[in-house]
């Protein structure tokens, strides 16, 4: 069609342009004649060849080349880009350009859009034979997109001349269709086949293409009915060019041309009508217009099943055509539903269509070939997707891995199997391991090969040469790159020395091996030892299986008592069952060396964790001191302050009494002195205590005209008498849970949690913990009758209480168990959850869920907030797999949402780290002031003095006397000012 309609497009250019709407509906309708046209002409030469010389093709005006001209026009019309002006600094420009994204292929062959930008350039230049190597080479690494596919396609079809230029251009369209299921390039196929219709074997050409074309894409329930439409119009326009010279054939003849053509024309639309495709009416009703007989029941009934899938289908066909690409949980939901009917062709045609769009998704490439490879088990095809998909996720380890396991199930050649595994060595996989994993794979395959009947073979030979390459290959390459093996336990080298013990009877070169796998960090684990001892026991001799387990008892630090057990079990019970073994078992002096270097290993061991336990009480003991250390520097911290308020209070007296002498000053400035008067309050107030009366506070004012500083200070005192203090229990610590980050701003607690955990079963008390001020601090305690029900209540961790998750943990003493706190959500790499940060304040978990679930399904979005409930601007976004998570971050990062741009990551929290010891902050040989004299941030503007500056201007004596020992007196004497001098300073205006 996309050919048809680019050879019309001259004619479109000369047409007055309509509307939108008319000028699509016009375009369309010249498409289909241009389409019918083209078909009509091209297969004039087929129509000759197939009915006789009866029929003259010249009055047609038609020569055979007629179809490769104007399908070559068209496709030339419809890839030309145009006429363009370039200035020579643009063309300078373009060729630096060019000459840089070459150098930077190679260095990096893999740069995927070093290609494209490559391959547009060169194409822009019009360097049509560089383009064509680009693209080449492109090809060979990558699979190409339709675009790409059609663009190179469509400038192939405007150079080719000749036969050999049209087969060129068949190997084009072979290898597009490979890459991707597209109907668009196979729709190109079949008519650019049409164009050769009149070279040898061009009719069966045509033909193989169309039918070829349908088995991939004519269940297509959207697309798949322009590729029946173009087939059934090009066997109609052979109908119709043979129609008029039909009466003078002979029977035989028109049975054997005509009727058979017309029969095929039927066939197609009897195929078409029997599944279900979109416009399957309009099928139906060109089909009883153009039949000249009635249409048979069968094909009625078939035609009606069809529409009764049809609605089946629709609901996920409309549910793609809403969504936005990649549309992966759409598809997923697809593939189930097609999955439960079971049709295999079906199957197949939805896994190509999602793959179309999510082909860098590696679950989705495993989960198409673990069906193929278990279902279809078609080589060509099983052996087709398995390559496709390590093309498209050279990085995915598990493809490489399958796809050596299906070459060998189908009985690939072998060198073919190793050409792949080179190619999975040189794909650069992201992790160690994955080389350990691809080793293995290709190592087991190797072993399969070897008939270890004989002593010696090939196959043998290569596998230990693999073996040793291997272990030279972690080291060198994989190490350097990494900085670390892959392969810690030494998996491999294990391998290998079970073969030659068991399957080889080389026990020599399996102990060097095992000798190698204890060098290299292993000693210190029984169970490395333990598979050692068990390796001997099968197929060494007891000479060995001894000397295992002693060096086991000397160098294991894990569980030593189990390798002595094994050890004392061995030299008591098992001489008997082991008497087939070259040497004898069970002497008493074998027993007592068993029981001495036992009893001196477990003494050790005892000794070591004594000394280890005295250490962690000393440790404990440090902190209990610095516990109370703190405590102390609370509380004389506490003392001081008191101490200055007393202080600020009878220093404040004493000037009440000075002014009362200063006579008429008092009443010429009384705002000025009430104002400083307020600027510090009372004593009394300050220091009220849960049983002060606020009405004897000392102030003669009436309750209705305090100072706003001293209604708050009463009101906190208010709060401080109503909640009383209560002290845990801790001998109930079994039936009670400790509730954690719950809102500061919660109003009453216990009545809000109370009904929660009554849920659970009977509920106690429910004991919120308050400050000094009387505000909730965010936790409390939950206690219950029955530990069982302090059990199931644990169940109830992280549910949201006000909009913030809710913590519910054993209650434990941390005094005793210092060890014990748990962080409550994961610090590790979580591949299918997503962190956004830069989210609006006034973002709501709905409307954040509105956006994620478009890229997947999200089973759970935490916006993160304040103590006091208030947001963040951060979100954790939890998807059902890490598919979807990848396609959320490529979609939703950095995007805009209410004018804030987010940033969007896969949720890696980092380590939470231990709080740094005092002793690391203590400098060598000064003394450690604590902290918590000035606070956690040091001395803040809140511990700053309130006095007025002229109260801070005398002397720094009268300063220093009341924080420290006065400092040595000056050269110059400040004189002292008497109470006149300072209340004119005071006063002063």
């Amino acid at each position: 069609m996309a050919t048809a309609a680019a050879a019309s497009a001259s004619e479109a250019e000369a047409e007055p342009k309509a509307g939108p709407k008319a000028e699509g509906e016009e375009a369309e309708a010249k498409e289909a004649r241009t389409r019918r046209k083209v078909l009509s002409r091209a297969v004039a030469a087929a129509t000759y060849k197939t009915v006789g010389p009866e029929w003259d093709q010249q009055e047609e005006g038609v020569s055979e080349s007629d179809g490769d001209e104007e399908y070559a026009m068209a496709s030339s019309a419809e890839s030309s880009p145009g006429e363009y002006e370039w200035e020579y600094d643009e063309e300078e420009k373009n060729q630096l350009e060019i000459e840089r994204l070459e150098e930077q292929l190679s260095i990096n062959v893999y740069d995927y859009n070093c290609h494209v930008d490559l391959i547009r350039l060169l194409r822009l230049e019009g360097e049509l034979t560089k383009v064509r190597m680009a693209r080449q080479k492109m090809s060979e690494i990558f699979p190409l997109t339709e675009e790409l596919w059609l663009e190179w396609l469509h400038d192939e079809i405007s150079m080719a001349l000749d036969g050999l230029d049209r087969e060129h251009v068949y190997d084009l369209f072979e290898k597009a269709v490979k890459d991707y299921i597209c109907p668009s390039i196979w729709l190109e196929y079949g008519q650019y086949s049409v164009g050769g219709i009149g070279q040898k074997g061009g009719l069966e050409k045509v033909r193989s293409v169309f039918e070829r074309a349908l088995s991939s894409v004519g269940l297509h329930m959207t697309k798949g009915l322009a590729i029946w439409e173009a087939y059934r119009e090009f066997e109609s326009a052979i109908v119709e060019a043979a129609r008029p010279i039909a009466g003078f054939l002979s029977p035989f003849d028109r049975e054997q041309t005509f009727d058979s053509q017309l029969e095929k024309v039927h066939s197609l639309f009897r195929r078409q009508l029997a599944i279900p495709l979109y416009d399957m009416e309009a099928t139906f009703a060109e089909y009883e217009e153009w039949s000249e007989d009635p249409i048979p029941e069968s094909v009625i009934q078939n035609y009606n099943k069809a529409l009764q899938q049809l609605e089946k289908y629709k609901p996920y066909e409309e549910t793609l055509l809403q969504a936005e690409a990649p549309r992966l949980a759409e598809y997923q939901a697809y593939i189930d539903f097609e999955m439960k009917i079971g049709d295999p062709a079906r199957i197949q045609l939805i896994f190509e269509r999602a793959l179309v769009e999510n082909c860098l998704v590696p679950d989705l490439w495993i989960r198409y070939s673990q069906y193929l490879d278990r279902q279809l088990k078609v080589k060509d095809l099983v052996l087709s997707v398995h390559s496709r998909a390590v093309r498209n996720c050279p990085w995915t380890v598990a493809l490489w891995s399958r796809y050596l396991l299906a070459m060998e199930r189908h009985g690939v050649d072998h060198r073919v199997i190793s050409v792949t595994f080179e190619k999975a060595l040189s794909a650069g996989f992201i992790q160690a391991t994955d080389y350990v994993e691809i080793w293995q794979a290709y190592l087991d395959y190797l072993r399969r090969r070897v008939d270890f009947k004989q002593d010696s073979s090939k196959e043998l030979e290569e596998l230990r040469s693999a073996f040793a390459r291997a272990l030279e290959y972690l080291k060198q390459e994989v190490e350097e790159r990494f900085s670390e093996s892959g392969d810690p336990s030494c998996l491999i080298m294990q391998n290998w020395a079970r073969i030659e013990a068991r399957l080889c009877s080389n026990m020599q070169k399996a102990r060097e091996l095992w000798d190698s796998i204890m060098t290299k960090g292993n000693a210190k684990y029984a169970n490395m030892w333990l598979e050692y001892y068990n390796l001997e026991r099968a197929h060494g001799d007891t000479q060995h299986c001894r000397k295992a387990l002693h060096r086991a008892v000397q160098c294991t630090s894990d569980y030593p008592e189990h390798v002595c057990e094994v050890l004392l079990t061995m030299e008591r019970t098992e001489g008997g069952d082991l008497s087939a073994l070259p040497l004898a078992w069970g002497t008493l002096e074998d027993w007592d060396i068993a029981v001495q270097k036992t009893e001196t290993r477990l003494a050790r061991v005892n000794e070591q964790r004594i000394k280890a336990a005295e250490k962690e009480a000393a440790l404990a003991q440090q902190e209990e001191e610095k516990v109370e250390q703190r405590k102390r520097a609370r509380a004389e911290k506490k003392a001081l302050k008191k101490k200055k308020k007393t202080r600020g209070s009878d220093k404040s007296k004493a000037d009440e009494d000075d002014e009362k002498e200063w006579g008429d000053d008092e009443e010429e400035q009384p705002s000025k002195r009430r104002r400083v008067e307020n600027s510090v309050p009372p004593a009394g107030e300050a220091e009220l205590g849960p049983e002060a009366d606020p009405g004897l506070s000392g102030s003669s004012a009436p309750a209705a005209a305090e100072p706003p500083s001293e209604q708050k200070e009463q009101r906190a005192a208010a709060r401080r008498r109503d909640v009383p203090r209560v002290l845990h229990d801790s001998s109930k610590d079994g039936v009670t849970v400790f509730v954690s980050n719950l809102p500061y701003g919660l109003r009453e607690p216990a009545a809000t949690l109370r009904p929660l955990f009554e849920a659970c079963g009977d509920v106690v008390e429910v004991r919120p913990i308050f400050s000094n001020r009387g505000d909730f601090r965010g936790y409390c305690y939950v206690e219950f009758k029955e530990e069982a029900v302090a059990l199931r209540a644990l169940e109830l961790d992280r549910q949201t209480v006000e909009g913030r998750p809710m913590f519910v943990s054993p209650c434990v003493d941390k005094s005793k168990n210092p060890d014990f706190k748990v962080f409550r959500y994961s610090t590790a790499l979580e591949k299918h959850k997503l962190f956004v940060s830069g989210l609006p304040f006034s973002c709501t978990k709905e409307e954040l869920e509105e956006i994620c679930k478009v890229h997947g399904t999200v089973k759970d979005i935490r916006l993160v907030t304040n103590r006091a409930g208030k947001p963040k601007g951060l979100a954790y976004v939890e998807y059902e797999n890490e598919s979807q998570a990848s396609q959320a971050v490529l979609k939703m990062d950095g995007m805009t949402i209410k004018e804030n741009v987010i940033k969007v990551a896969i949720s890696n929290p980092p380590q939470r780290k231990a709080p740094e010891k005092p002793e690391a902050r203590k400098a060598p040989g000064v003394a450690m002031v604590p902290r918590q004299i000035y606070g956690a941030r040091g001395k803040g503007r809140t511990q700053l003095s309130l006095l007025p500056r002229a109260l801070q201007r005398p002397s720094a004596t009268a300063a220093q006397a009341e924080n420290g020992p006065a400092p040595p007196p000056a050269a110059t004497e400040v004189p002292k000012m008497s109470n006149a001098d300072f209340a004119k300073l005071l006063l002063r205006k």
